[in-house]
């Protein structure tokens, strides 16, 4: 097994993070994992998933979070949206994984395992 390490961005809370955590353990995969209730995700960062999916794939449009922002309703720039996203990071479909060039959005079993054959 190489020795991937992948970064995996979400709350303790969010069952598909654990989901994701889990899944690298099981194949004893060296995860760093971000809570995001202790540590915003970097601008940075975020800006490369929003890159690769866009802004509206990465929120979770069902979440009781999304509903309670009025984001739905706000007519606010990308910009802005990026600034909310990360004071509340509950407005994201987690995990956000990020394995060398891989990246996914919430529960991509598939995609995890694309990192690691990577």
């Amino acid at each position: 097994m190489s020795d991937v390490q992948v970064q995996v961005f979400g709350t303790k809370k969010s069952k598909e993070t654990r989901a994701a955590e889990r899944f690298f353990k099981e194949r004893k995969v060296k995860i760093h994992l971000v809570d995001l209730n202790e540590r915003p995700i970097a601008k940075g960062e975020l800006a490369r998933f929003v890159q690769k999916f866009g802004l509206n794939a990465l929120l979770d449009l069902e979440g009781k979070a999304y509903e309670r922002s009025n984001l739905a309703y706000l007519r606010t720039t990308e910009e802005g949206v990026i600034a909310r996203v990360i004071e509340t990071p509950e407005l994201l479909r987690l995990p956000l994984v990020r394995g060398g060039k891989v990246l996914t959005v919430g529960d991509d079993p598939a995609g995890w395992k694309a990192m690691l054959e990577g």
